[in-house]
């Protein structure tokens, strides 16, 4: 046998097609019967062979069978596409892939070797057997590492993937969680004092506790039956409430009743959080935090809130101005300067005879394009005087900073006469009624004492309503009145908004007469009616809220009842005073978007009488709370109490129900939205700060 394989081993081979070179056992085979010598060659590559001297039995009786076959072209095709998947394979040069073709083909070939002479001879059927091990091991060893390294690559591409998905669970479920849970917790009412009538409260929005949410500062007088008290009967405060869950923070009682409160004076370390309390004859100024008191100014006959001033003596902390107003027949109006860091009179208190009748206007501050810094005040006129001359004749010195001793060339010649020191504003036969910067959201929380809040409010033009029934834009370059609006009587403050797209601030004004309130928007640019409707209500001094939204355009808040349609003229007949006296009144809260003129959204409905109300703004929510402060009566002898209600406005509004006015509009809208639009539009819509910047000035 031994001869007859070494006779073999000399046959002339056949030149492989991979390897280049001569196989004579293939060649040799291959005569005999190619089929079964592939098959015999092919087995090492499949996993047998491995128990070693069992290889020469298994192929003699496979020989010639068609399985051989079929295994041999699997593992062909599976050859095909390892070759194929490392022709893929990224970063791996040709020369490393024939390196290990031909590495796997020498296995295999050993292997075909051991288990041909295994075949042949039976004495080294143990080396076959370990070199067909050996190949096949190799193999393994290959793929184990080509799916470790698949399993890597994955790991790779499913972990930030897996992060990822998480990090949008997170954002699509919790945030939205917290929002909603912080929204339920805005929503409280509280009962606070006793009631005082229709008279609005003192209220300021500050945020006090650092939770990024503006709390409540109110006003609050309480009946007791404690004679021992310095006011007979009743107690004075002033408490300040979260705005988060409606608990009390702090309370400071007070000898008096509180009629201004104030916040945001820069103090030392404490700047954001001190607040000014007025009274009739005293200032008290307390730490917003804890209410602990830092100061107390001593007046008489204070007739206005605080003013910020610039800082007049230098010592880096601005100061405060005040105007006073006697009760006696001289209507002598006083204004006194008072030290924002300690409280003290600067100098003595300046009076000025002032010889108009009416309603105090003002105090206000008011920078002039030069830089020079005026105050305006009146009684049914509007005078100006600088404060370089208001601090000299306090203090008999000249200002220490620069910038306070500047006067306006343009503002000085418009002097009554030239040894007058007031320059005229407003002076006519009809008297003044309101005058108001014309700044976005000026009266939704004006008691602000911060520098940035009064930037816009100084360097404005100003809404004018004299003989109560005249609206006017006066602009502050020339003191000149851009255009006159005839109305009927107005009784409220008015409120600028952007009502339309052009840029300028918008006038929404109210009146009521005979149970009917009229409410108005007229153009801020030609003095144009924009819009209007009326409604079934009795005179309500309540302001109307302005705020801006993600639209670009001001949402309008205001009280009403019932709206009047056009085409029921007969309504009116039926609104009698004596008959809304007779029944407890329904007033409705509605908000009212440019985007659809003709439609209100009704956010809340009271038969409680609404005395004030302030808007807070909630940046991270987008969103903003409305705050009101109500007379609720009792059905017995007893006084009515108090009510201060906090609302979320986009919880409100997702609630709200549709009230349509009719085909009124103005505006060229459409005059029937279908509600599907309505409530997408109003649950979309988000409120921000207004832009801190500038007004633009009208032009002309």
């Amino acid at each position: 046998m031994a001869a007859a394989l070494s006779r073999a081993l000399k046959l002339p081979g056949k030149k492989g097609s991979e390897l280049g070179e001569y196989d004579p056992l293939t060649q040799a085979d291959s005569e005999d019967d190619s089929e079964e010598d592939d098959l015999v060659l092919n087995y090492p590559r499949n996993g047998l062979g491995r128990d070693g001297g069992g290889l020469g039995t298994a192929s003699s009786k496979n020989r010639g069978s068609r399985s051989g076959r079929l295994v041999r072209a699997e593992v062909e095709a599976q050859d095909e596409e390892e070759d194929e998947w490392r022709e893929r394979l990224p970063n791996k040069s040709r020369k490393n892939r024939n390196d290990a073709k031909g590495a796997q083909h020498w296995g295999h070939r050993d292997s075909d070797m051991g288990g041909i002479r295994e075949d042949r001879g039976g004495h080294r059927s143990l080396g076959g057997g370990l070199g067909g091990g050996l190949g096949v091991h190799s193999a393994e060893a290959e793929e184990k590492r080509m799916r470790m390294k698949h399993a890597v690559r994955s790991a790779f591409f499913l972990v930030p993937l897996v992060c990822a998905m998480l990090l949008v669970l997170l954002c699509a479920f919790l945030i939205p969680c917290q929002k909603r849970e912080l929204e339920k917790k805005l929503q409280w009412e509280r009962a606070l004092g006793d009631a005082g009538g229709v008279t609005p409260p003192a209220l300021a929005l500050w945020d006090l506790d650092g939770d990024s949410v503006e709390d409540v500062i109110l006003g609050v007088t309480q009946w007791t039956n404690d004679t021992h008290t310095t006011q007979g009967n009743k107690i004075y405060s002033a408490v300040a409430v979260s705005a988060v869950s409606g608990q009390e923070l702090w309370r400071k009682v007070m000898r008096e009743s509180v009629m201004y409160v104030q916040c945001g004076l820069p103090y030392g370390a404490t700047s954001s959080h001190v607040c000014p309390l007025i009274g009739k004859s005293v200032i008290m100024a307390v730490n917003g935090t804890t209410g602990k008191e830092l100061w107390t100014a001593l007046l008489k006959n204070i007739e206005s809130q605080a003013v910020l001033l610039p800082d007049v003596q230098g010592d880096s902390v601005p100061d405060l101005l005040v105007a006073t107003l006697p009760a006696d027949e001289s209507l002598d109006l006083s204004l006194t300067l008072i030290s924002g860091r300690t409280g003290a009179i600067l100098g003595h208190p300046v009076p000025f005879n002032l010889t108009g009748q009416g309603k105090l206007i003002g105090p206000l501050l008011h920078e002039t394009q030069q830089g020079a810094y005026y105050i305006l005040f009146g009684l049914g006129n509007v005078e100006a005087i600088s404060l370089r001359d208001i601090y000299t004749r306090a203090t008999g010195k000249m200002p220490v900073t620069q910038a306070l001793r500047r006067r306006d060339p343009g503002w000085e010649a418009l002097r009554k006469t030239n040894s007058s020191a007031f320059v005229n504003i407003y002076r006519g036969s009809e008297r003044v009624e309101f005058l108001l910067p014309l700044v976005a959201g000026f009266g939704n929380n004006r008691n602000s004492l911060d520098t940035v809040s009064n930037v816009n409010s100084t360097r404005s033009d100003w809404v004018l309503v004299y003989g109560s029934s005249k609206l006017s834009v006066l602009r502050q370059r020339d003191l000149r009145k851009e255009w006159i609006f005839n109305s009927d009587p107005i009784h409220i403050q008015p409120a600028p908004g952007h009502f339309n797209e052009d840029g300028i601030l918008d006038v929404f004004s109210q009146h009521s007469a005979n149970g009917v309130m009229e409410a108005q928007i007229v153009d801020g640019a030609k003095g144009h009616l924009l819009w209007s409707a009326q409604f079934v209500c009795p005179r309500l001094v309540l302001e109307t809220s302005t705020l801006s939204t993600s639209t670009g355009q001001s949402a309008f808040l205001f009280w009403a009842s019932e709206p009047i349609r056009a085409q029921s003229n007969a309504t009116k007949t039926t609104v009698a005073p004596g008959v809304a006296a007779a029944q407890p009144l329904i007033r409705k809260l509605f908000l009212l978007h440019p985007t659809y003129p003709t439609v209100l959204l009704e956010l809340s409905s009271t038969t409680d009488t609404a005395v004030t109300s302030a808007v807070s703004y909630l940046e991270h929510l987008k969103d903003a709370t409305y705050i009101t402060v109500s007379s609720r009566p009792t059905p017995d002898s007893e006084p009515g109490a108090r009510i201060v209600k906090s609302m979320s406005l986009r919880a409100a509004i997702t609630n709200g129900q549709i009230v349509r006015l009719g085909g009124s509009s103005k505006t060229g809208k459409p005059l029937k939205p279908s509600v599907f639009e309505i409530n997408k539009f109003f649950r979309r819509l988000s409120f921000k700060h207004q832009v801190r910047h500038k007004q633009r000035v009208l032009s002309g």
